[in-house]
């Protein structure tokens, strides 16, 4: 099982806005060095009420991904998960493609519907309707795709025209970026799974196995293989989790067929969480 750190809470204990860059920096080394093979960031211009108040910190998720390539050297680096209406799917795709040539072949994107009415009637941002949300979502998607690949013709969509999906230099990693859609939704966000993407991202509950059998349903149906699908959930560290709990947690995972197990650090001291990752890391590789 790979462990992943995901970065969420910009608003720690001791640490001005003056020295924050280099607090991400040691945080995602710190990472990087205790055995997690993957660092992401969420995709909220407003701190989520489940890691502080909205007024606390947070960073802009591209921005910061670029900030983090180039302070690391081995890790995958994506958004848990991109709102798919904060961009144009042209801009996006570029982004990420940027961000693979600039790490060498380390980025990769997590997408979804987008779901914070709040920051984005705050900011001005884009959020329809759910349905439509979702239709822009598959599109979105294939428009990255499209332009990672080697077809830089028109793209033609309900939502989305795009001229020429032209993005030079085309991205390092082979055959493309990593693609995660996050959501367990069963009608819609699991059959996007099963056609286009690499992930999911679940959580580990009752209904879980259920939450499977439908992408493995979904999978049938597009003729696509269920073990492709690499499977990805995540729990929170707070203050007062055990190794023993962060261990049961893997374990029951893995038992799940999850292979990816990200770590968010809800706590304003994350170095505290990390290491707690780096304790496990070594009954991490050994589920295999």
């Amino acid at each position: 099982m790979d462990l992943g750190f995901h970065l969420a809470n910009f608003t720690q204990q001791d640490t001005p806005p003056a020295q924050l860059a280099q607090t991400i920096a040691r945080l995602a080394q710190t990472a990087e060095q205790g055995g997690a093979k993957r660092i992401s960031v969420m995709d909220h211009v407003w701190q989520v009420s489940m890691y502080g108040p909205v007024e606390n910190a947070m960073l802009e998720a591209y921005t910061l991904l670029g900030f983090l390539a180039g302070r690391t050297e081995s890790v995958l680096l994506h958004t848990l998960v991109t709102g798919v209406t904060y961009r144009s799917p042209g801009l996006l795709a570029k982004q990420v493609a940027t961000l693979d040539t600039l790490s060498n072949g380390r980025a990769g994107l997590g997408i979804g519907a987008a779901w914070n009415e709040d920051e984005a009637s705050g900011l001005g941002l884009h959020l329809p309707p759910l349905k439509e949300r979702f239709e822009r979502l598959e599109e979105t998607v294939q428009i990255c795709l499209q332009m990672w690949g080697e077809v830089d013709g028109p793209y033609d969509g309900q939502h989305y025209q795009l001229t020429r999906t032209l993005s030079a230099p085309a991205p390092l990693s082979r055959p493309r970026p990593y693609l995660l859609i996050g959501g367990g939704g069963e009608r819609k966000t699991l059959r996007l799974v099963a056609q286009y993407a690499d992930a999911c991202n679940l959580r580990v509950a009752d209904d879980t196995l259920h939450k499977l059998e439908v992408l493995q349903r979904h999978c049938d149906d597009v003729g696509r293989d269920f073990a492709t699908v690499q499977k990805t959930t995540t729990m929170s560290i707070t203050p007062t989790t055990s190794r023993d709990e962060l261990l049961g947690t893997m374990e029951d995972a893995h038992e799940l067929g999850f292979s990816v197990l990200y770590l968010a650090a809800a706590t304003p001291r994350p170095f505290e969480a990390l290491d707690l990752l780096a304790s496990v890391s070594d009954d991490a590789a050994a589920l295999s």
